[in-house]
């Protein structure tokens, strides 16, 4: 592979690559080490892709892999933590609308630290990343019936750990 080669694929797919990973280790410099990680297992093992899926695809599934390795080496058990300020991305909020929307996301990042692992990871794939159903099934290495059943359920067990068992917020009934 040219070195041309290199920096195009990098270029082209590290921002979603970063992204992936940050969503799953919400700490900035680990997803900079994870992502730079993936990107050398991909061009080490380039001729083992054998365009069965897209290249971001095929790197996604690498990432996913690499991140599994650091949660496995360092043990750690809560995939989503808060406490980062850069997470809210915004032009000039009020403290007012800052403050809620950082309390939304770090319940949303609560509720997703405490579903299941298969939940999680299609959630993530699918509505954070935006890969497609059978992009989702090669990353995952599932048939495309299990993503489809696994993010229904999925997205049913996150509304109920997001809005309360019984569809209460500190006592007040959440409407859909």
């Amino acid at each position: 592979m040219m070195k041309e080669d290199v920096e195009r694929l990098y270029i082209d797919n590290s921002d979603a690559v970063y992204r992936f990973i940050y969503f799953l280790v919400r700490h900035k410099e680990t997803a900079e080490d994870l992502t730079q990680e993936t990107f050398y297992k991909a061009i080490k093992n380039i001729n083992n892709f054998n365009n069965q899926a897209s290249v971001l695809t095929w790197l996604l599934k690498i990432a996913r892999n690499v991140a599994y390795d650091y949660f496995r080496r360092k043990r750690l058990i809560k995939f989503f933590t808060w406490g980062n300020e850069n997470d809210v991305d915004s032009k000039n909020p009020s403290p007012t609308v800052l403050a809620e929307k950082k309390e939304d996301l770090s319940r949303l990042y609560a509720a997703l630290g405490r579903m299941k692992k298969d939940y999680r990871d299609v959630i993530i794939l699918r509505k954070v990343n935006e890969c497609s159903i059978k992009e989702t099934a090669y990353i995952l290495g599932w048939t495309e019936a299990k993503v489809k059943t696994k993010m229904a359920r999925g997205l049913e067990a996150l509304k109920k750990e997001y809005y309360g068992k019984e569809g209460l917020i500190d006592g007040f009934i959440k409407r859909a």
